[in-house]
């Protein structure tokens, strides 16, 4: 399925990141799925990823929090390639798994726990980007206050 958004390309603006990212989210829909996930709200600005990656050891995980980018990469030696299976149903293979997040979102922590990786995020807006609320006075509008440059010219030029 290929998805087009050029419609709306065309009447927005700024919106160049967000609509790269629903593209290349909609190619990569049909690549492997591995390692499994789950992605958790916990609160307003708390999220959580879990992945099953067992087998994996802590020094083999290796997490990348980037701008607007969190990278989790498994890397396997091909050790146990060389054992006799006779039946192989546990997938012990590398992996790169891409989460793009939001502005502001970052990794609180990451933990390995029974086969589990748990990293937890958060959104942190930084005070000067919230909403504030305006207090409106009430009485006579302020005086218009004259550019200083303005009021020196008058007084040379008098």
């Amino acid at each position: 399925m290929r998805l087009d958004l050029t419609p709306y390309r065309r009447s927005t603006i700024g919106f160049d990141r967000l609509f790269d990212m629903l593209e290349s989210n909609a190619r990569s829909a049909t690549a492997e799925n591995y390692p499994p996930f789950n992605l958790e709200r916990l609160a307003e600005d708390r999220y959580r990823i879990t992945l099953a990656v067992a087998g994996f050891a802590r020094d083999e995980i290796e997490i990348t929090a980037q701008q607007n980018l969190l990278l989790v990469a498994g890397k396997k030696d091909d050790k146990a390639a060389n054992a006799n299976f006779l039946h192989v149903g546990i997938a012990n293979r590398s992996f790169e798994r891409r989460f793009e997040l939001a502005d502001f979102v970052f990794v609180e922590d990451a933990r390995l726990n029974d086969g589990l990786l748990v990293i937890d995020l958060v959104r942190e807006v930084p005070e000067a980007m919230k909403p504030k609320t305006i207090a409106i006075k009430s009485g006579a509008p302020l005086a218009a206050v004259e550019d200083a440059n303005t009021h020196d010219e008058k007084a040379r030029a008098a």
